[in-house]
């Protein structure tokens, strides 16, 4: 049975995610992005533009979705997570996930308008390692 630490200790691994919107037509968007910058919880956090195509469609409809893999020699293993995406301005989990070199992103610094954290909570998921698929709730 999977649980949210083995989750976490997974998605620290990853260089990589792909996380999920929905589009005004109801269609999915997929797109690579770096790795959480924090994950506490069931909870995963991004930075972002907040003028991002992304942004803007979780503030339309925040259900979303995220995906870490990784490709061994001779293992391969998914995990896929469902739930919802929220746009956030807070100055304090701004600042918290700020990194230096973040000025070339977002030239104003951690109070640029254009700079906003991307927090994914994650409701539940579906895991497939050793060409075995398994459903789990959060």
């Amino acid at each position: 049975m999977i649980t949210q630490e083995y989750i976490k200790e997974f998605a620290r691994k990853q260089k990589t995610a792909f996380i999920g919107s929905v589009d005004e037509e109801g269609f999915p968007n997929i797109k690579a992005v770096f790795a959480p910058s924090k994950i506490e919880g069931n909870c995963f956090y991004f930075s972002c533009n907040t003028s991002a195509m992304r942004s803007q469609q979780y503030l339309k409809n925040p259900k979303a979705s995220l995906y870490f893999y990784n490709k061994g020699r001779f293992k391969y293993e998914g995990i896929m997570l469902v739930g919802m995406m929220e746009v956030m301005q807070d100055i304090e989990i701004k600042k918290e996930l700020w990194r230096k070199g973040d000025t070339m992103y977002y030239p104003g610094g951690v109070s640029d308008p254009d700079y906003c954290v991307l927090r994914f909570t994650a409701l539940r998921g579906r895991r497939y390692c050793n060409l075995k698929s398994e459903n789990f709730c959060l």
